[in-house]
């Protein structure tokens, strides 16, 4: 087993290694070490009631590809939540949504970075599409629109 993949799995299992306490939510973000935008976006769910921790890598691309994130749709950072993964800019209603709803998806995507969504700056300019992972790999359809 590859050492991205061993850290993949021993994320997956504390974040779902049991029930959040009230009001708390621990994530776990890998990011390019110098990604500021990412910052922003771990600021923001900190502002939202979660828990966040921040961890650089320089292999952000290949635990996308191992979490089951395809290239074309990969976010800006890779977040662990309660046994979700997360991918890029994606909205705290989205992320909400996933935890409240836990559909059989292995989680969601907000590709790229988009002007105006958490952490970013700009203007928001059209909707954001949040991309079903599959749990084989993969994406599915949307699965919100914020």
């Amino acid at each position: 087993m590859s050492n991205i993949l061993k850290t993949l799995v021993l994320a997956s299992l504390l974040s779902s290694a049991g029930p959040a306490l009230a009001g708390e939510k621990d994530v776990t973000l890998y990011k390019n070490p110098q990604c500021g935008c990412c910052e922003g976006y771990a600021d923001y769910m900190r502002e939202n009631g979660f828990a966040v921790t921040v961890k650089p890598t320089h292999d952000l691309s290949a635990m996308s590809r191992e979490a089951g994130i395809p290239d074309n749709v990969q976010g800006c950072h890779l977040s662990f939540i309660d046994g979700y993964v997360v991918s890029g800019h994606v909205p705290v209603g989205t992320v909400n949504k996933l935890l409240t709803e836990r559909p059989d998806i292995k989680g969601v995507t907000l590709p790229g970075m988009p002007m105006g969504s958490p952490g970013m700056s700009g203007t928001k300019e059209a909707p954001f599409e949040m991309l079903e992972i599959q749990k084989s790999g993969g994406v599915g359809g949307v699965y919100a629109t914020e």
